[in-house]
């Protein structure tokens, strides 16, 4: 500690400290500056931390590593809390119902933004356009569905981003249309990125990006939230984090997967695949750093957009956004550039295609260090969990998306054996492959510790008078807290920084209001967070524990 000699130095002890590291337990902490000095007993902290340490008696408070949400879209999230909140709305009616009150009591607003409507709320899963104009006719109305794959628009808002009748969809994409081939309102997928989001881009100020990026830094230290993996993120988001990192700002730390989309043209898509090489050798910080790419390989079961290997219920069935004649080479570069791949595959065939993209790029760059990953899993074949693991592939997954409360369409357009399987967290691990958890907020709520009661229980964090979802799938808490701390940290090349309590590392840590481990996992939905510590500094706190 001579080279701390000016760093004001804390003492956190007489805590229930769980590390997340080999030695899983400790009563103390010593922070130095910014990083932890020491984690382990009472006694020996007193004496690394000395005389005049600030010391914080914790009363016997569970202390975690900070979580590190291992896939979000962390200006989205901002975004989101200002818009027409539809959680919960479960009929068209209710849907009207909050979007035109918001509509009256926003009466200078030039349009309307909500989010959160599923599509087992709608009648046959296909909203149409009128459902909205009968509420609000004279200004645009977007409504993103939870899960951030399909949007709903009016017709003020179809005529706004330029899409008639005669708009032709892109590859990997669908503008809905009615028998008469007139667009119905419900935009999926590349067709969404390609028509509808660049235009509410367009409309969204630098301003307006910074405010959400606060909002959603303030909700994440509320709720003990210290890193964020964020998925497919654009130069705009991106401008919005460089400017708070550089104003200091930024209180999580966030490792970022630069979004490629598919464009028909090979040169096009490798340049993307250079633009994220660029960030990634030019700026890194202990706040932000862009580690790797993000691709969309398929959509979501809810949508029918997931691509199966045999159909849904119904009989259709929907192609993989990229073949794998098209990601090879986007895979292929990005790792032989030492970029991670996260590939968000949701349905068994596309993660097929993932996996494939992975064996090419193996085979053509040969060994060497590789972290890459896919995103969701959340139907998927035994033998390609094998595969995966076998690759080293990580699987990023969501207790959140498996929470009863919104599994009931899911089941439905899948309607056979495959049901019986979804969402395999402990079939990952089992095989060897490495488990991350995260929220994917905001096509879910962002808070961790309601994630891990879905994850520890299968039961819903929404409405946990419900049945679990497939019980034999739970995972012991400690198990699932390690996967959303330290496995996350790691994932997305961040466990120099933090992930684990241990010394050296950043002190990223949370204190709860109760031993979490010694009580019913019910609680966990009511745990409160009472002190949030970003680089040995205090960023939320319901209480000071001071005593010196």
């Amino acid at each position: 500690m001579d080279n701390d000699v000016n760093k004001p130095v804390h003492l956190y002890r007489n805590a229930r400290v769980f590390t997340s590291a080999r030695r899983a337990w400790a009563e103390s902490l010593v922070v130095v500056g910014e990083r932890l000095a020491y984690v382990g007993d009472d006694a020996t902290a007193a004496r690394v931390a000395g005389p005049d340490a600030l010391i914080h008696d914790l009363e016997g408070s569970t202390v975690l590593p900070g979580f590190v949400d291992g896939h979000a879209h962390v200006v989205g999230t901002g975004e989101a809390a200002a818009q027409v909140d539809l959680w919960g709305a479960n009929t068209v009616a209710e849907i009207q119902r909050r979007i035109g009150t918001w509509a009256k009591e926003h009466p200078d607003a030039p349009r309307v933004l909500a989010t959160g409507w599923k599509h087992g709320d709608i009648p046959g899963g296909q909203p149409d356009r009128g459902m909205l104009d009968a509420v609000v006719a004279e200004r645009p109305v977007y409504a993103q569905a939870y899960d951030f794959h399909s949007i709903w628009l009016n017709s003020a808002a179809l005529a706004e981003a330029g899409i008639d009748d005669a708009t032709a969809s892109p590859p990997g994409g669908t503008i809905h249309r009615d028998e008469r081939g007139a667009a119905t309102g419900l935009v999926d997928e590349t067709a969404m990125h390609h028509l509808v989001w660049p235009v509410l881009d367009g409309f969204t100020s630098d301003s307006d990006r910074d405010e959400a990026l606060a909002v959603a830094l303030a909700a994440y230290a509320e709720s003990g939230v210290v890193g964020s993996t964020d998925m497919a993120l654009g130069e705009d988001d991106y401008a919005a984090m460089r400017r708070a990192d550089a104003a200091g700002t930024l209180t999580t730390r966030i490792g970022a997967f630069w979004r490629v989309q598919p464009t028909g043209d090979e040169v096009r898509n490798l340049a993307q695949v250079e633009r994220a090489v660029e960030l990634a050798d030019h700026h890194s910080t202990p706040f932000l750093r862009v580690t790797g790419i993000k691709v969309m390989v398929d959509g979501t079961v809810d949508g029918c957009t997931a691509s199966l290997g045999k159909p849904y219920a119904d009989g259709t069935n929907a192609d993989p956004v990229w073949s794998l004649a098209e990601l090879a080479p986007v895979v292929a570069a990005a790792d032989a550039a030492g970029l991670q791949v996260a590939m968000h595959a949701i349905g068994d065939e596309a993660i097929r295609v993932a996996i494939g993209a992975v064996e090419h790029a193996v085979a053509l760059n040969g060994p060497k260090e590789r972290r890459h990953r896919i995103e969701h899993l959340e139907v998927v074949d035994p033998a390609d969990i094998e595969r995966l693991a076998a690759l080293g592939i990580t699987a990023s997954m969501q207790p959140v998306h498996a929470d009863p409360a919104i599994q009931e369409n899911w089941r439905r357009v899948l309607g056979d054996e495959r049901v019986d399987r979804g969402f395999p967290w402990p079939e990952m691990t089992d095989a060897g492959a490495t488990l991350v958890l995260g929220t994917d907020s905001p096509t879910s709520p962002h808070a961790p510790l309601p994630n891990m009661f879905v994850a520890a229980t299968r039961r819903s964090a929404l409405d946990p008078s419900l049945p679990a979802n497939l019980a034999h799938y739970a995972l012991p808490l400690q198990n699932a807290i390690v996967h959303a701390t330290r496995d996350a940290a790691w994932a997305s090349r961040s466990e120099h920084l933090h992930g684990r309590l241990a010394e050296g590392l950043y002190a990223d840590f949370i204190v709860l209001d109760r031993d979490i481990f010694a009580r019913p996992l019910e609680e966990l939905l009511d745990t409160r967070v009472l002190r949030t510590v970003v680089g040995g500094r205090a960023v939320h706190h319901v209480r000071p524990e001071v005593t010196r």
